[in-house]
């Protein structure tokens, strides 16, 4: 059944209706424009906004029709795994981030919901050489890419699926780990999408994800405004939606405060006609701040656990100089505090965060005797080790003490810490340090 709101619908003509016009033929004719919406987008080239862009199907079909023409991401394919590591991607490195130890096990069902081209599931499946991953995405295209992409590299424990979000529940079973990267924010409604992922998220699961910022998107928002009153009725091809955004790009002053900041941000990304057009000519988007947010965080009834960039929300950061206002801040709530935050540092462009479902068994460690019986073995995503100075999970560099150093090395994931410490002079404190920094994972004992 369509549902008519107070919006105008277009027929094959052309005119404009409004609900308060309606009659059968005309009727008919919205029911018939509204299944035929990919030839419109083709061949009439109608504006998308006389198109019902609240109902979902149409707006799915102008994201897919934007990922057949462009693939996303466009990144190249090698006949190797890929380089380096996301540890967002790493279940055991997820895991100790979000619950202060090593997951139980690691024969996981992984599900990358929206995987585009592929670049993500392929990290997924060479990082976690005993789970299964799922791919699904609503482009064939991309998913094309996909399939290609995973077996070029031999990531050959993956399944790909040509479905939405919004019908995830065809999918059997559950799983561990769900990855949605930049997906929510472009479908027609994030809430009932990250619902449908939060009902397959099995117990003790952890869901990661990424929606865009508002505040550190503002220049880009005015860019996407600007070609698509430039493209007027040919909004919706969006080839001329990037040949329009070049072309602005190029006469525009450099002094212009949008080309700077494509400059400064993207300018790298952006000669990718892929990259352009997933910024400037999207179909749909939907960019948060901290309060919309969390409205789609608690409805999706998971535990929020916490953003995946922590330092970005250390108000000392920025306050440093006026401890007294810390101090102040200490009595906000902490949603209140990430909203102060991100007042005061606009330039946020996402936000990239864990959600759990219970039960999450957490540990901090603070016993002495739980921390001495427990089993240290390294996080998988650091590299430049065995050395004292090498890139931590987050590629920043660490300098080890000697006494550091040498615990770690004696981290085989055999060992007892109190076995390590009878030939290696450090304390406990010192080996909270490491695990705090994401440089070791504790098994309890």
């Amino acid at each position: 059944m369509v549902k008519f709101e107070k919006q105008p619908f277009v027929n094959a003509k052309c005119k404009i209706y409004t609900t308060n016009q309606f009659n059968s033929t005309s009727c008919k004719q919205v029911v018939k424009l509204l299944s035929c919406e990919q030839q419109i987008f083709d061949k009439l080239r109608l504006p998308q906004d006389l198109l019902t862009m609240s109902d979902s199907q149409t707006v799915s079909a102008a994201v897919a029709k934007l990922y057949n023409t462009y693939p996303f991401p466009p990144e190249a394919l090698l006949d190797e795994p890929p380089p380096g590591y996301n540890w967002r991607w790493n279940w055991l490195a997820a895991h100790n981030f979000c619950t202060g130890q090593k997951p139980q096990r690691q024969d996981i069902r992984i599900l990358d919901a929206g995987c585009g081209t592929g670049v993500g599931t392929e990290y997924l499946v060479h990082l976690n050489p005993q789970a299964s991953v799922v791919g699904i995405d609503l482009s064939t295209g991309a998913l094309a890419v996909a399939k290609e992409r995973c077996q070029r590299s031999g990531a050959n424990r993956v399944e790909f699926h040509h479905l939405s979000l919004f019908d995830v529940e065809q999918l059997p079973g559950e799983f561990d780990l769900i990855n949605c990267v930049g997906v929510l924010h472009h479908t027609p409604d994030p809430i009932r999408g990250i619902q449908a992922l939060a009902k397959k998220l099995a117990p003790g699961g952890l869901m990661h994800i990424f929606v865009y910022g508002e505040l550190g998107r503002w220049e880009i928002q005015l860019m996407q405004k600007a070609i698509a009153l430039i493209q007027g009725d040919k909004k919706g091809d969006y080839r001329d939606g990037v040949q329009v955004g070049r072309q602005i790009f190029a006469s525009l002053p450099e002094n212009n405060r949008i080309v700077k900041y494509d400059k400064q941000r993207w300018s790298l990304e952006n000669n990718k006609d892929e990259y352009f057009a997933d910024m400037y000519v999207h179909p749909q988007e939907i960019d948060y701040n901290t309060e919309t947010l969390f409205e789609l965080i608690d409805a999706s009834g998971l535990e929020f656990i916490g953003f995946s960039n922590p330092s970005f929300w250390d108000l000392e950061r920025l306050l440093g100089k006026a401890p007294e206002l810390v101090e102040r801040a200490k009595e906000l709530s902490d949603r209140q505090l990430y909203r102060l935050i991100e007042l005061l540092d606009p330039e946020v462009t996402h936000y990239e965060f864990f959600l759990g479902r219970p039960p999450l068994i957490k540990a901090d460690w603070s016993d002495d005797n739980a921390l001495l019986a427990a089993i240290p073995e390294l996080n998988p995503c650091i590299e430049g080790f065995p050395s004292q100075c090498f890139f931590n999970y987050d590629y920043q560099i660490v300098n080890l003490s000697v006494a550091e150093f040498e615990f770690m090395q004696r981290c085989d994931a055999n060992s007892t810490v109190v076995e390590i410490l009878a030939g290696v002079e450090l304390g406990l404190d010192e080996v909270r340090k490491l695990l705090q920094q994401q440089l070791i994972l504790l098994t309890p004992a």
